[in-house]
């Protein structure tokens, strides 16, 4: 097995700017978010059993997974949260370690939003990376992609571990509260640091 990384941070902290110039630099990326997002995609390997879950009106018009909709709903309601965990959890965890293995690059960054919070995937880490800005940055970043109502983005960083928590837990932290080429250095460095532990891990 490959050296692995654990890349985590809240909600619009930087995770795939991050692990996007990780993947630059030759590492392989193993990112449970777009797994996730293949999973409940038009032809995804979910897309049957949250329409059993939920019914067609959780499903759009592409065939994919509405995930406005079933966000709203799993916020709304902890048992459909449990039931969609249930369900994507195994699906995205079988995937995550078959790339794991297949890995090429000299060591693997797998990025998990919630490793903080799953003794599963920590234990899955070698090491773990926390990249984190200030919560008012997050909100910004957040509205400005997504869309996403403030109250909403909210309660996804209500939902999630705090900083101070996911801090305690890091190996390596990313300060991503600068710009681009800020964190692109910050990413250089741990990177230069990883093939030297890579080799030895070997």
């Amino acid at each position: 097995m490959p050296l692995v990384i654990g890349l985590t941070g809240g909600i619009g902290s930087g995770k795939s700017a991050a692990a996007d110039e990780f993947a630059r630099l030759g590492a392989t990326v193993v990112d449970t978010d777009a797994i996730a997002h293949k999973l409940s995609g038009a032809g995804g390997a979910a897309i049957s059993g949250v329409r059993s879950l939920f019914g067609d009106a959780y499903i759009d018009a592409s065939g994919a997974m509405d995930r406005r909709k079933v966000r709203a709903l799993v916020f709304a309601d902890p048992v459909a949260k449990q039931r969609l965990e249930a369900l994507l959890h195994p699906l995205i965890r079988e995937e995550s370690q078959r790339r794991i293995v297949a890995a090429t690059g000299p060591y693997v960054v797998h990025v998990v939003p919630l490793l903080i919070e799953s003794p599963d995937y920590r234990r899955r880490v070698d090491r773990v990376l926390v990249i984190d800005c200030a919560d008012e940055l997050r909100l910004a970043r957040v509205k400005a992609r997504s869309g996403l109502a403030e109250d909403e983005v909210h309660r996804i960083i209500a939902a999630q571990a705090t900083a101070g928590m996911r801090r305690a837990a890091a190996d390596d932290l990313i300060d991503n509260g600068g710009s681009l080429e800020e964190l692109h250095a910050q990413v250089r460095a741990l990177h230069r640091r990883y093939l030297e532990l890579a080799a030895a891990w070997r």
